[in-house]
């Protein structure tokens, strides 16, 4: 398999706006308009390295390189030199002269070296990397062979275009990453995501650094591994789709190659109504509920009866044989205790083994399966709910329920990695994840987060109340029990995601929790990150990535010949957060169910991030203290969108697709014509207090999927889409009102 193809295509084309403030990445005193930069004194890389020296000086990419390796080749290095040299020629925009230096270093030389030879990926390899780019050539060195990909994706974020030619930022690097698991959790047990879809994923986390697949690969929805010893798995229980095993093998080798673990996950003894579709011989309770959608998700394996263990034991075999990595995850989550105790034969097993409680009955069931993988040399992963009654101390836990969960894992000494914060599907912005570090106790933070970015003076949203469960508040972390953190993962979760939806649920909000991953707490500067963003979602599109190609796509579907006005809206508007855009999840309290909604709505389009009304709001910001030259600028993003509105409704008329987001259209109107009004342009008598009422009608909006305590009560807006323009539009109107 090659690397990606280029591609991409916008959305929407939005001017380009004045940029007039510059930053330096990490500095204390970036401005909060870090947005309307030009040029950063360092180069915009991300992950940030640990160490970044650049002052600015640039020098023009040779037309021939030549290639000097200081160290043994190894196959997995020329595989990855291939894909370097594919990327770089494609961000030149032609086809570049690659030689052997073979011991003529004269010319531009890209020389290549590592300190010790080491295989590729596993969980205790050594990814530093030293690099010095210079108009004489480049040097990489690396701690181990792996080290030499990551230095090479440093050197592609290293690479822009000039007025006439393409360039290269001189820079000397030093890094090593913070954490050794850095992952990224793929579901596509709820929507199946093909084999280039995933391919184009693996590229992407090579760029940033990302280090672990974890795919999710059965649920109850499907089961999607071909299994040669239980063929009902895929002829009944897949929906006929499905990966082969030679699919599986070749997703593992094309990973490997790039650096990248593949940790599969084949939940039970919950989440598993696939599997006993086929065969339902070991279900906790029969005959299978096929009508109620939320039984059907809460579908258990009775774990009492030797045959099921069995069952799970072979299985769990057959699958250890595609998978090389020492790590296998058995999920082991939300299992509903009723599944089990309304069951007369399990609650008396219980009673005879002196089972206390279901959470010690699944820990029973944990230990005996754990038994089983150690025997072919794994070490059992599981989400949090595993943490039962003496779990073995070996087990990996995923912490997804919170910071009490991660405090209990790690104080218990389990290897623990936390993925509760940042889960991508509640489809909260870039931002609201990025300020919650792994070890961060607080509940609830990315949530508190968003809201603070998304309402502007005035109009905070109150932080939602937790459950009684977690009401005491979580000591922070010890040094002790920050050692068993082995690193983070970010989850995608596919209830209410098509394969065209993917790149742009993934990416590239990954990429900035890749960096949050990646670097050390002072590295992770939140005011540039914006900026940094939109600069590598260009690039990996670029590079073949679909992240603005499959919203388009998708629009173009909705409204053939005319999406001009849609983009225009869609670009400042985001879907709802926290699961209230999983429709069946507000009916039945459970998301799972979700699947079975129709993708492709104006909120399937838009984006947790708006760069543009980030850009707006910064711009708004710094006109509100005291750039006033920016008024022009200002005034013309507003008047687009004000004027928008009118040829969205004719738009609407003619695609009746549309008509869902009339609504969200008529709020940015009536936002931006607030806007107008703050500076001056087109006002009317009573001007201030319909600005007010319009501010306070969005932010109502907003507060409606604030958190998930929310939004199984509260009502959406229409079309389930809420408005990014919200925090400028305010400074402007609270700056024309002093």
């Amino acid at each position: 398999m090659t690397g990606i193809l280029a591609g991409g295509v916008a959305l929407s084309g939005t001017p380009a706006r004045a940029q007039t403030t510059t930053a330096t990445q990490g500095s204390a005193d970036t401005p909060k308009t870090a947005f309307l930069i030009n040029a950063f004194t360092q180069p915009p890389v991300l992950p940030a390295p640990a160490a970044l020296q650049a002052d600015g000086a640039a020098f023009a990419l040779p037309d021939t390189i030549a290639i000097d390796w200081l160290s043994p080749r190894t196959p997995a290095l020329d595989q990855a030199l291939a894909r370097f040299r594919r990327r770089l020629d494609i961000l030149a925009g032609h086809p570049l002269t690659w030689t052997d230096a073979s011991g003529d270093t004269h010319g531009f030389t890209l020389h290549i070296g590592y300190d010790q030879n080491a295989p590729f990926p596993g969980p205790a390899m050594h990814e530093g990397y030293r690099l010095n780019v210079t108009p004489d050539g480049i040097t990489l060195n690396a701690q181990e062979p792996v080290g030499v990909l990551r230095g090479l994706a440093t050197v592609l974020q290293l690479v822009r275009q000039g007025a006439d030619t393409t360039l290269v930022t001189q820079a000397r690097v030093q890094d090593a990453p913070r954490f050794g698991w850095r992952g990224l959790m793929l579901d596509v047990s709820r929507h199946f995501m093909s084999m280039p879809a995933l391919m184009r994923q693996l590229d992407a986390m090579e760029m940033v650094k990302l280090n672990v697949l974890h795919i999710h690969f059965s649920d109850g929805a499907a089961f999607r591994v071909q299994s040669r010893r239980y063929p009902l798995l895929q002829t009944l229980s897949s929906h006929g789709q499905f990966y082969t095993q030679d699919q599986i093998r070749d997703l593992v080798a094309q990973a490997a190659a790039r650096g990248i673990r593949i940790v599969p996950e084949f939940d039970t003894p919950g989440h598993t109504f696939a599997l006993l579709q086929a065969y339902p011989r070991y279900a906790a309770i029969l005959p299978l509920n096929t009508t109620d959608r939320a039984e059907i998700n809460r579908a258990a394996m009775d774990p009492t009866r030797p045959e099921t263990l069995a069952f799970v034991n072979a299985l769990y075999a057959e699958m250890v044989g595609l998978f090389p990595d020492p790590v296998f995850h058995i999920g082991g989550d939300e299992v509903v205790a009723r599944q089990w105790l309304q069951a007369p034969g399990i609650v008396a097993y219980m009673k005879r083994h002196n089972i206390a409680t279901p959470a010690d009955l699944q820990a029973t069931f944990t230990r005996q399966v754990a038994r089983a993988l150690h025997t072919h040399g794994k070490t059992v992963m599981g989400w949090d709910e595993v943490l039962g009654a003496d779990t073995p101390p070996d087990t990996i836990i995923e912490s997804w329920r919170g910071p009490a969960h991660t405090a209990q894992a790690t104080q218990q000494g389990h290897p623990t990695v936390v993925s509760g914060p940042y889960y991508l599907d509640r489809l909260l912005p870039s931002q609201a994840y990025y300020e919650t570090d792994p070890f961060d106790t607080r509940k609830d933070a990315s949530e508190a987060q968003a809201a603070a970015q998304t309402t502007g003076p005035g109009g905070t949203i109150a932080t939602p109340a937790q459950d009684k469960a977690d009401e005491a508040p979580v000591p922070p972390l010890t040094d002790e029990q920050k050692s068993h953190v082995m690193g983070a993962e970010t989850a995608l979760w596919a209830e209410v995601v098509s394969e065209d939806m993917l790149d742009a649920r993934l990416w590239p909000r990954a990429a900035a929790l890749a960096e949050r991953f990646w670097s050390a707490p002072a590295r992770c500067d939140s005011a540039t990150l914006a900026p940094r963003l939109a600069i590598l979602r260009d690039t990996l599109n670029v590079l073949g990535l679909q992240a603005t190609a499959g919203p388009a796509r998708m629009l173009q579907r909705l409204a053939p010949g005319q999406t001009a006005s849609a983009a225009v809206l869609l670009d400042v508007v985001s879907p709802v957060r926290n699961y209230a855009h999983n429709h069946e999840f507000l009916q039945i309290r459970h998301k799972q169910q979700a699947t079975l909604q129709t993708l492709g709505t104006p909120a399937d389009i838009a984006n947790p991030d708006s760069f543009t009304a980030d850009m707006f709001n910064a711009e708004a910001a710094a006109y509100a203290q005291g750039m006033l030259e920016l008024k022009p600028d200002l005034e013309r993003s507003l008047t687009l969108w004000a004027n928008n509105d009118a040829a969205f409704l004719r738009d609407a008329a003619h695609n009746p697709a549309l008509a869902v987001a009339i609504p969200a259209s008529a709020r940015l109107a009536t936002l931006a014509r607030a806007g107008l009004a703050a500076l001056g342009i087109g006002r009317t008598p009573g001007w201030r207090e319909s600005a007010r009422e319009t501010l306070e009608n969005a932010r109502t909006e907003i507060a409606a999927s604030s958190s998930i305590h929310v939004v199984t009560t509260a009502t959406q807006p229409p079309g389930d889409l809420i408005q990014r323009l919200v925090p400028g539009v305010a400074l402007l109107v609270e700056q024309a009102e002093r």
